[in-house]
């Protein structure tokens, strides 16, 4: 009996442990995906600024 007492206190170790964990993981896989929303931003930002910049070049050359 106090073996099985034991296991089910690890069991229940082990489960608290995996749960700090999993909400760990959870928090940092939303920070990154902020993170990746602000570089594709960012990214479509300076696409933009750059195709602005090439098309007024193209309207200089022709001029």
């Amino acid at each position: 009996m106090e073996q099985l007492e034991a296991k089910v206190d690890e069991l229940i170790e082990l489960c608290a442990i995996l749960g700090r964990e999993n909400r760990a993981l959870r928090a940092q896989q939303q920070n990154w995906s902020a993170e990746r929303a602000k570089l594709i931003e960012k990214n479509e930002l300076a696409k933009s600024r750059v195709e602005s910049m090439i098309t007024r070049l193209k309207t200089l050359e022709q001029d």
